[in-house]
């Protein structure tokens, strides 16, 4: 169900969008990082600043994720506490903070992912589905829910189907779910990666006492069998 009503302050959605024609909107290592970056830089008030970035910390051995991770970015529009990339859409997990927070952000964060696609794929027009969709996480029961649909969407590029037969390899997937490098997964386990400081985890209910309690309730779900 996609809710075009106003986002409530202090309140939590699930927001996603596809590539245009099911395209793929990440195609390489780069693309995901720039979105990343995005996811942080765009969460501001004050416009995104790439271009200077780059120029002020020529550095090679300074990544550009790690260099924007690091930017200070004054006020945020909204608290991230999950999200998703997968080769042709994204999931995303916020609270609205107040003053069209949500809609400021997502236009910033995928005009700004559009430009640079367009630019580097040598392509024009359109790159997401239009508007993108988001769901109000209205009880608590599906905001703990959420936090596990996103972050088990992973699963389905090692074995598409396996909510219909369940998983065959338990220890395998477990493995993967850790290795994925474009989700906040691996920041709620305490891995200790710079992407973690795009996440407000701390504006969440606080539903899991530790990381390994985290990882529990999240992968309960492979167990799943619909």
């Amino acid at each position: 169900m996609t809710n075009r009503a106003p986002f409530a302050p202090q309140e939590f959605y699930h927001l996603y969008n596809r590539g245009t024609d099911k395209r793929k909107v990440f195609v390489h290592t780069e693309d995901y990082e720039r979105f990343i970056c995005l996811l942080y830089l765009a969460n501001s008030k004050e416009p995104i600043r790439i271009d200077n970035m780059q120029r002020a910390h020529p550095a090679k051995d300074f990544t550009l994720l790690g260099r924007a991770l690091t930017q200070e970015r004054g006020e945020t529009l909204v608290d991230i506490v999950a999200y998703c990339l997968m080769p042709n859409h994204f999931h995303l997990l916020v609270r609205e903070k107040g003053g069209d927070g949500i809609s400021r952000f997502m236009q910033k964060l995928t005009t700004g992912y559009t430009m640079y696609f367009n630019k580097r794929y040598e392509r024009n027009g359109a790159l997401f589905q239009g508007v993108f969709k988001s769901e109000h996480a209205e009880e608590d029961r599906y905001l703990k829910y959420l936090l596990s649909y996103i972050h088990l969407n992973p699963v389905k590029l090692i074995d598409k189907n396996w909510r219909e037969h369940g998983i065959k390899n338990r220890k395998k997937t477990d493995a993967y779910l850790e290795r994925y490098a474009y989700s906040s997964y691996p920041d709620y386990l305490g891995r200790g990666r710079p992407e973690a400081t795009v996440l407000e985890s701390t504006a969440l209910p606080r539903y899991f006492e530790t990381p390994e309690n985290f990882r529990q309730n999240i992968t309960e779900w492979l167990s799943y069998k619909e």
